[in-house]
C-alpha cells in the first residue's frame, strides 16, 4: 500500500504529531480542522457560523491540494463543544455541498476541543481515478 502525505499552506500547519491528509488505497483521509488562519496562525471565533466558514475553507484548501473538492467527500464528522449551535453549523457545512450530493456524517458533542474553539471537522474523500 502506497501512503502519501499532503501538504498544502491553503490550511494550517498541524499543531500536533499528524499530517493536514494521508492519501492511500484511493482514499484521502483529512485530519479535524479547527478555524484557524493557516496564513498568520489567528482563530476566527467571532461567532459559530465565521468558525466553521473558516473550517470550510480549510477543508477545501486540503481537498483542492489532493486535486479534489468537496463533491469527492464521503464521509465527514463535525464536533461541537454546544449542540445548540448544530443549527448555524448545519447550514454553513451544508452550503459547500450540492443538493444531493451530502456526504454520511455524524456530528458529535464534545467537552472541549484544541485552543478553545466550538467546532472541528474531519473528512474522508474518495480520489478520482486516472483513465
Amino acid at each position: 500500500m502506497e501512503k502519501n502525505i499532503i501538504i498544502t499552506s491553503a490550511a494550517p500547519a498541524p499543531i500536533g504529531p499528524y499530517s493536514q491528509a494521508v492519501l492511500a488505497n484511493g482514499m484521502l483521509y483529512i485530519s479535524g480542522q479547527i478555524p484557524l488562519d493557516a496564513q498568520d496562525g489567528t482563530l476566527h471565533t467571532a461567532d459559530i457560523i465565521t468558525e466553521t466558514d473558516k473550517v470550510m475553507q480549510n477543508l477545501k484548501g486540503i481537498l483542492q491540494a489532493a486535486g479534489l473538492d468537496f463533491s469527492d467527500v464521503v464521509k465527514s464528522s463535525i464536533f461541537l463543544t454546544d449542540m445548540g449551535q448544530f443549527s448555524a453549523v448545519n447550514e454553513v457545512y451544508g452550503a459547500y455541498f450540492e443538493s444531493g450530493n451530502a456526504p454520511a456524517r455524524e456530528t458529535i458533542q464534545v467537552a472541549a476541543l484544541p485552543r478553545g474553539v466550538h467546532v472541528e471537522i474531519s473528512m474522508i474523500a474518495l480520489t478520482r481515478t486516472q483513465e
